[in-house]
C-alpha cells in the first residue's frame, strides 16, 4: 500500500521523514510520475485533485485534504467508499481565535476609519463605546467558533452564537436553525462568520442578511469567499447599513485589481491568512487518519458528506 502525495515540495520536506518514521509500511510517493504500481495507492494527500485521478487508482480508499477545508473537492465525483478527511490540527483553533479577536476589536474601535484618515492626513477622533454595549454574534459553533467565543468572553462583549443544530456554550446566548437566525442577527452589532462552505451556507452573507443586522453593524468574515455576496456587501457599506468589514476570504482570490473592496474606506482586506495548516501538525494528523483507517477506527477529521464538512 502507498500514500500518493500531491502538494508542495516545502510541505513534502516536512511530511516525508514523519511518514518514514511513523508509517514505514506505507511508502510516501511524491507525484503521479513516481507511482510504480497504481494498484498500490490506497491513500492520496492533496489540496486539489487532477481530473480523472480516481479512475487511475482502483484500490483508493482515502483522500486527505492537506488543509482544513474540503469544499475544493467535487464530492459527486468521489465514490461513496472513499473516505475524505481534513486536517484538524491543534493550532487551527488558536489561529482563528486570534484572527477573529483581531477583527472584532478592529471593528469595535473603528480601525478602518482611522486607517483611511491616516492616509488622508486627517486627525479626527470618532466616538468610543464600551465593549459591554457592543453585541458580538458568531456564525458557526464548531471548534473555531467556540475558541473565538471563549477568547472574547473576558472582554465584556455580550456574546451570542448561531449553529445549524442546538449547541450550548457557557456564557453565550445560543440560537440554532432557520428560525433562530433572524433573532440572532438582530442582536449582532459585530457579526463573525466562521461557517464551513455547504450548499446551505453558499451566498448566506447577502442583502437580506445585512438588512437583518442592526444599522451600522460590522462584519468579520473568515469563512469562505463563496458565502459572501460581494455586490450586496458594497451596497450595504455605501448606504451605511454596514459600518465596516474585516475580510479574509473572497471569490475569486485574489480579487481583480479594479475591484472596489481593495480600496473601500470601510474595508480591511487580508489575503486568506486567518488560519494556515502547520506542516508538521498536518503530517501527524495525516498519520493519525491513515492509522485509524487501517485499524477500522474512527478517522479524525472525517468529512460527513451529508453535511459537507
Amino acid at each position: 500500500m502507498a500514500l500518493l502525495y500531491l502538494s508542495s515540495a516545502e510541505r513534502a520536506a516536512v511530511w516525508r521523514p514523519i511518514f518514514r518514521d511513523a508509517l514505514p509500511d506505507v511508502p510516501f510517493v511524491e507525484g503521479e510520475a513516481a507511482v510504480a504500481d497504481p494498484a498500490s495507492v490506497r491513500f492520496i494527500a492533496a489540496w486539489t485533485l487532477p481530473d480523472g485521478i480516481i479512475d487511475r487508482y482502483p484500490n483508493l480508499e482515502m483522500i486527505l485534504s492537506v488543509g482544513a477545508g474540503v469544499d475544493q473537492f467535487d464530492f459527486a465525483a468521489l465514490p461513496e467508499h472513499v473516505t475524505v478527511a481534513r486536517m484538524v490540527t491543534p493550532s487551527i483553533g488558536a489561529m482563528m481565535r486570534d484572527y477573529a479577536l483581531l477583527g472584532v476589536l478592529a471593528m469595535h474601535r473603528q480601525l478602518p476609519r482611522y486607517i483611511a484618515q491616516q492616509r488622508s492626513r486627517v486627525w479626527e477622533a470618532g466616538p468610543v463605546d464600551l465593549a459591554s454595549r457592543r453585541r458580538v454574534g458568531v456564525l458557526g459553533l464548531g471548534q473555531l467558533g467556540r475558541a473565538t467565543l471563549h477568547a472574547l468572553l473576558p472582554l465584556g462583549f455580550p456574546l451570542a452564537g448561531w449553529s445549524r443544530t442546538p449547541r450550548t456554550v457557557q456564557g453565550v446566548e445560543t440560537f440554532h436553525g432557520p428560525d433562530g437566525l433572524q433573532p440572532f442577527l438582530a442582536r449582532s452589532d459585530i457579526l463573525v462568520c466562521l461557517l464551513p462552505l455547504t450548499p446551505e451556507t453558499r451566498n448566506i452573507l447577502d442583502a437580506d442578511l445585512f438588512a437583518a443586522l442592526p444599522e451600522g453593524a460590522c462584519l468579520v468574515h473568515a469563512g469562505r469567499g463563496r458565502q459572501l455576496d460581494h455586490d450586496a456587501l458594497l451596497a450595504a457599506l455605501d448606504s451605511g447599513r454596514m459600518g465596516g468589514v474585516f475580510l479574509d476570504v473572497t471569490e475569486p482570490e485574489p480579487l481583480p485589481a479594479e475591484h472596489r473592496l481593495w480600496s473601500h474606506p470601510k474595508v480591511i482586506l487580508t489575503p486568506h491568512v486567518a488560519t494556515v495548516t502547520d506542516f508538521e501538525e498536518g503530517a501527524h494528523c495525516a498519520v493519525d487518519c491513515i492509522r485509524a483507517q487501517l485499524n477500522a477506527q474512527p478517522v479524525p477529521g472525517r468529512v460527513h458528506r451529508s453535511k459537507g464538512y
